[in-house]
């Protein structure tokens, strides 16, 4: 389901592009950007504010042309056009008492007792809400916006503070998972100091608030929420239900296994108003399924059970929208991350489905064979399913069977029956991910974007040489990212820093059709001169894009745009060795050697042999002979199509040559200013300390035992060794070694 188009890749952040409705398992990305390039060619911008981390909260507002940001003590407002200028920061520390109250708890004053700004969301029109931590003192507040484009608005409303228990954690460690409906905040968190009464809370608005069962883990075992979402049922705003994406420890796991993560999916009715004689002030309509992410294996599947992320993608059946998630693993044997969809079509139908019961002399959780009492425990309360207008009508049966079987016994399986696509022993693991629907040439993709975190050896991800880092494993993590569809940005948080990119760098794939064509990208399209982004409305007539196959020979004939290569000079000693450079941009490429002897017609190909070693930037050719001097052809072949990358000639001379050339060099008098004679390009490479790499690496064999130097020539030889290393940024050390 889906294949990688391409990638740009900078620590802390993966952007992968996936078309969804493919007809092939992913390959590999196809590029790979640093943070350098995208900085200086493709549009990166940095926000950060002075002594101040953690930007989790990220708000997009497009009527506004606003991005909101939340951070340790502080709101900020960015402009979606470029978040590096006019910037607008709001400082919302913690009181100092709570702050002192906070340290005298063990709490850690410099990097706990702040507040961390967890939550902000949309109010109304000139307010959003905004929660923290508060020192463990968890509040929310108003922050006046105003809708004023060409004067942006940021103050804090004092008058207005809210206690943010049940509403924002407490530990600054613990993610934020809610949603604003209307008036009503549905969250999920720690409603206590010490982390231990987890529950599904709504506050605010005008009904009464609701809560999960505490204490109870047949309700919730430990959860780490994740992500909240609305999502309408039918035309009936009834039958909206809220639905919470979590983590936790499965109450069902045999108790052999020990503890066992899961991944689950819960339920609410958004007309929920708690039962009248039992769960009052409770859930009357929770329900939870486990999402299953797993690659089936002929001795049991592999399971991707830790839920990172979640990404809703609506479509134009706005009840029917796509689930996009990444998993990890709790194994300690392997690493692993892996991208699952979900249609919300098999989430409901988990829902209508059996019950899980537990029973037996074994005490086994198995499916509910019983009667199940009416109205079936999970619906909502409405003229759509049934004559109750309230849960407080619902019969007593029906809350006992609620409160007793919260969990379904079938899971949510991905379509497609497995993930849509893996990372396994990489150095990192996927954090977030979120998704843009493109039309292309020939027709609509969900393209991916992947944030990451390391798992050992962090850096941030936007590092600030002011500050050092934080001992922590997870500083170079991606906490947060949004699209803005209508400016085609993505926006990138981490603990370090804000990160803006466009969502189409289509100059970097190469300045050929061949390339544009290759990339598959349903952002860009070769317009007959350049690789640009692709516009539907466009004259079709000049425009080439073809994201499934991205066959260049059928959409590139006759175009001539690549440049013509340049013959390249390169020299080798006999006996020694001598490194070819060349290495394509693609990395779903294979690149292939073709060799042409001085004289004569035919090309044959190189084959990887003893001398001649393929490695990945080239092709290191040893114990060098006469008759390796002629032309080598490096092509990078890809769908079929083969693309001439470097042509160098390689030279072999003999030692006597190499000699002479060397005592000519040190009897010829200094060279005014001019071009410089070939043979000194040569010496460049041979002396020691010289300064060009060029295309060549070369190495005399060394013989095991040397008579000793002279004096002289030692010393010269300390003074050479103990003398400093070049420095990284003025380019490669000498190619020779001697």
């Amino acid at each position: 389901m889906g294949r990688a188009g391409a990638a740009a890749m900078i620590p802390g952040l993966a952007l992968l592009w996936a078309a969804v409705l493919g007809d092939a398992t992913p390959s590999p990305p196809r590029l790979r950007l640093s943070f350098q390039e995208l900085q200086a060619r493709h549009g990166l911008r940095i926000f950060r504010l002075e002594r101040t981390c953690c930007y989790e909260a990220l708000l997009v507002d497009e009527e506004r042309g606003r991005l909101f940001v939340g951070a340790e003590n502080h709101v900020a407002s960015l402009s979606l056009d470029n978040i590096s200028k006019q910037a607008k920061k709001l400082a919302w520390p913690a009181p100092v008492e709570w702050r002192e109250e906070c340290n005298w708890a063990g709490k850690d004053i410099g990097t706990e007792c702040m507040n961390f700004v967890k939550l902000l969301h949309t109010y109304n029109r000139t307010h959003l809400l905004a929660c923290g931590t508060g020192a463990f003192h968890p509040t929310c507040a108003f922050v006046e916006v105003g809708h004023r484009l060409e004067e942006p608005v940021l103050r804090l409303d004092l008058r207005r503070l809210e206690d943010g228990k049940g509403k924002s954690p407490y530990d600054p460690r613990h993610r934020a998972a809610s949603v604003l409906v209307g008036e009503e905040l549905y969250s999920g968190v720690a409603a206590d100091l010490m982390g231990r009464d987890f529950t599904i809370f709504r506050s605010l608005g005008q009904r009464p608030s609701l809560r999960t069962e505490p204490h109870d883990s047949r309700w919730l075992n430990e959860p780490k929420f994740v992500k909240v979402f609305w999502i309408p049922e039918s035309e009936n705003p009834d039958d909206d239900k809220i639905y919470f994406f979590f983590r936790e420890s499965a109450v069902e796991a045999a108790p052999a296994l020990g503890r066992l993560s899961v991944s689950r999916v819960g339920q609410i009715c958004r007309n929920d108003v708690g039962g009248q004689r039992s769960l009052v002030n409770k859930w009357t309509t929770f329900l939870k399924a486990r999402l299953v992410c797993s690659v089936p294996g002929a001795e049991g599947d592999t399971h991707f059970d830790q839920l990172q992320d979640v990404f809703l993608l609506s479509l134009r059946d706005r009840w029917s929208p796509l689930l996009y998630t990444v998993f990890t693993t709790s194994s300690t044997i392997f690493q692993g991350s892996a991208v699952c969809v979900y249609s919300m079509n098999d989430v409901r139908r988990a829902f209508l489905g059996p019950f899980a019961h537990k029973e037996g002399p074994m005490h086994q959780w198995v499916s509910y064979q019983g009667r199940v009492p009416y109205p079936r425990p999970g619906m909502c309360p409405s003229k759509t399913f049934g004559t109750f207008s309230s849960t407080k009508d619902f019969p007593d049966d029906v809350i006992q069977f609620a409160r007793n079987h919260p969990l379904m016994y079938n899971s949510v399986l991905p379509m497609g029956g497995r993930p849509l696509f893996l990372q396994v022993g990489a150095r990192y693991t996927f954090t977030q991910i979120t998704a843009d629907r493109v039309a292309a040439a020939d027709g609509h993709y969900d393209v991916l974007f992947i944030g990451t975190a390391a798992w050992s050896n962090c850096t941030p991800l936007m590092p600030d040489p002011s500050t050092p880092p934080p001992p922590s494993q997870d500083s170079a993590a991606i906490t947060s990212m949004q699209i803005s569809s209508k400016r085609h940005q993505l926006y990138v948080a981490s603990r370090s820093a804000v990160a803006q990119i466009p969502l189409h760098r289509c100059a970097a794939h190469g300045r050929a059709c061949a390339e544009c064509c290759l990339a598959r990208d349903p952002y860009c399209a070769w317009d007959g001169a350049a690789c640009t982004r692709f516009q539907p409305s466009a004259k079709r007539r000049f425009r080439r894009q073809d994201v499934k196959n991205g066959d260049p020979s059928t959409l590139c004939s006759g175009d001539s745009s690549h440049p013509t290569l340049l013959e390249r000079r390169v020299f080798g000693v006999e006996g020694g060795s001598a490194f070819l450079e060349c290495e394509p941009r693609s990395l779903q490429a294979r690149v292939e050697w073709t060799f042409q002897r001085a004289g004569e017609a035919a090309r044959t190909t190189v084959a990887a042999e003893e001398r001649a070693e393929r490695l990945p930037r080239g092709l290191l050719l040893r114990g060098l002979r006469r008759g390796d001097s002629g032309v080598y052809l490096c092509a990078a072949v890809e769908q079929g199509f083969s693309q001439p990358l470097r042509r160098l000639a390689l030279h072999v001379l003999s030692a006597a040559q190499a000699e002479r050339l060397a005592r000519t060099e040190e009897a010829a008098p200094v060279a005014p200013p001019g071009p410089k004679l070939w043979y000194r390009d040569f010496l460049q490479l041979v002396e020691p300390g010289g300064g060009g790499a060029g295309s060549l690496r070369m190495c005399r064999q060394q013989p095991e035992s040397r008579p000793p130097a002279p004096e002289s020539r030692r010393k010269g030889r300390n003074r050479r060794r103990n003398a400093p290393e070049p420095r990284a940024d003025r380019g490669p050390r000498s190619a020779a070694h001697w």
